[in-house]
């Protein structure tokens, strides 16, 4: 039989003040309009949603239900489906060039700088597989909606700014050749890294050689790194 009484009441009437009390908390003003944070929050959705279904294929009502938003509130901080779109791709890159940023290369001597700066590449593609397809969606779509952010083009002149200087910190060294240019360079190491993760199900298949395999990886790595800095001697 279960316990009755005066102490037990009052031990439920607690309880229930309790969850009283925390739903307020969880539900207060301070949480529920923290604009930035649903921001981020719908970014993160739209991010897998278009690098899953395309630009076309991606769906704000999907976006809106996974974030318990609303399309008016996505169209409100975004403008558009298209301007969400393009805030994700900013996104994106964002990502891997911030990560470049923290890596102090100017304090390197050129050969370990580009070895640092490849070897980041490389696992930053492998572990953003997103980043790499809606790369690809955007190259169907021939950069249409990455020509309308200056944001992108102005993330992604940073990097150019880092090899350049890489580039003739080693030419002053006698290290590195004098006639690289750093843009192909840069799409160098870029194809090497992005090819074999957006190929890797198709290429694999075909040469029956498992991209995700910790050897494959290790071997791909080094590849490139090597390949690269042969390139530049």
């Amino acid at each position: 039989m279960a316990a009755t009484g005066p102490h037990v009441a009052k031990k439920q009437i607690r309880k229930r003040e309790h969850k009283r009390i925390s739903k307020s908390k969880s539900d207060s003003p301070g949480r529920r309009n923290n604009p930035e944070r649903t921001k981020q929050d719908i970014l993160t959705v739209a991010t897998k949603e278009f690098a899953r279904n395309g630009f076309t294929g991606g769906r704000v009502d999907t976006i809106a239900a996974k974030t318990r938003t609303t399309k008016r509130m996505i169209y409100y901080y975004f403008g558009s489906k298209e301007g969400l779109y393009i805030a994700v791709l900013e996104k994106v890159y964002s990502g891997i060039r911030a990560i470049e940023s923290q890596l102090y290369l100017e304090e390197l001597g050129p050969e370990e700088a580009i070895r640092q700066l490849i070897q980041t590449t490389f696992d930053y593609d492998e572990e953003h597989p997103d980043f790499i397809r809606l790369v690809s969606i955007e190259n169907i779509h021939r950069a249409e909606h990455l020509k309308k952010s200056g944001v992108i083009r102005e993330l992604n002149q940073a990097i150019i700014g880092m090899l350049s200087a890489i580039l003739q910190r080693g030419r002053a060294q006698g290290v590195f050749r004098a006639e690289i240019d750093p843009v192909d360079l840069h799409m160098l190491i870029s194809a090497f890294c992005l090819f074999r993760v957006s190929n890797r199900y198709t290429f694999g298949t075909i040469f029956r050689r498992n991209f995700s395999a910790p050897h494959v990886r290790q071997q791909h790595r080094r590849i490139i790194t090597d390949a690269v800095l042969r390139f530049l001697r």
